[in-house]
């Protein structure tokens, strides 16, 4: 009976690897666009990704569709998307000047990530630890965010992480050693159901506000490349408006 279920799958059933796929897909995109230049867009597809990042399983714990598959298919997304999607545009952005010891961090980085994945799925049925509820260790997602936070600040002028890649891969490997290491990280389950939400709806919004500013910039570089296509779009702009003024008092 069971086979023949597990042979007619349904697709509510495949709804949680789909989510699975559509943020393995966000992050090997990330890296095509580290490789033609385009970090911005980049790191927003790694922050798309951290964002649905549990919206798999929480699928399959609320529709009953959880399988063994799917939790192997979610650890190597995850490796993806949060070791070698974050070390590569780390090492193209800033770490890329001195190949040696600049590749080493990443390499650092992205196995401590694959460790970290590897120590959760080999304790995933173990009893959770004494106390309130709490990571050991931070997760990879949180790893990868932490990596990229050098970059979000020289994105907004507050710091020039590409001055200092040494420095930077030094933050790699603190945050490659956090992630591995066995410091209990606060879990939003910690916090209360209510207190939870309203942490967990901060942070969205913190994440979309982020993303929006990111696609802003990008857009805002794509339009203003080339001197004739900063022309183009502000002769444009300037007709959208009057015929927009033009509109509005023939009312």
């Amino acid at each position: 009976m069971s086979e023949r279920r597990r042979d007619s799958l349904s697709l509510t059933m495949l709804l949680p690897n789909m989510v699975t796929i559509l943020g393995l897909s966000a992050g090997l995109t990330s890296i095509r666009f580290v490789l033609i230049g385009r970090f911005d867009i980049a790191a927003v597809l790694i922050i798309f990704a951290a964002a649905i990042d549990g919206l798999d399983g929480l699928l399959a714990r609320r529709l009953n569709a959880a399988s063994s598959i799917g939790g192997e298919l979610d650890s190597l997304s995850d490796f993806v998307n949060f070791g070698v999607a974050p070390g590569i545009l780390v090492y193209q952005y800033a770490l890329s000047r001195d190949f040696a010891t600049g590749w080493m961090f990443v390499l650092i980085f992205a196995s401590c990530a694959c460790l970290r994945l590897a120590r959760f799925n080999v304790s995933r049925d173990d009893p959770p630890p004494a106390g309130k509820p709490h990571f050991v260790g931070v997760p990879a997602p949180g790893g990868a965010m932490l990596a990229l936070l050098p970059l979000f600040l020289t994105q907004y002028g507050l710091i020039d992480a590409r001055g200092y890649p040494f420095a930077y891969g030094l933050w790699m490997g603190l945050v490659a050693w956090m992630m591995i290491s066995k410091i209990p990280t606060i879990s939003s389950k910690a916090l209360g159901w209510r207190r939870g939400r309203r942490r967990g709806s901060a942070a969205r919004q913190t994440a979309i506000a982020v993303v929006l500013s990111t696609v802003r910039n990008a857009k805002d570089d794509c339009i203003c490349a080339t001197p004739g296509r900063r022309a183009r779009y502000w002769r444009w702009m300037r007709a959208k408006s009057s015929v927009s003024c033009t509109s509005t008092f023939s009312r």
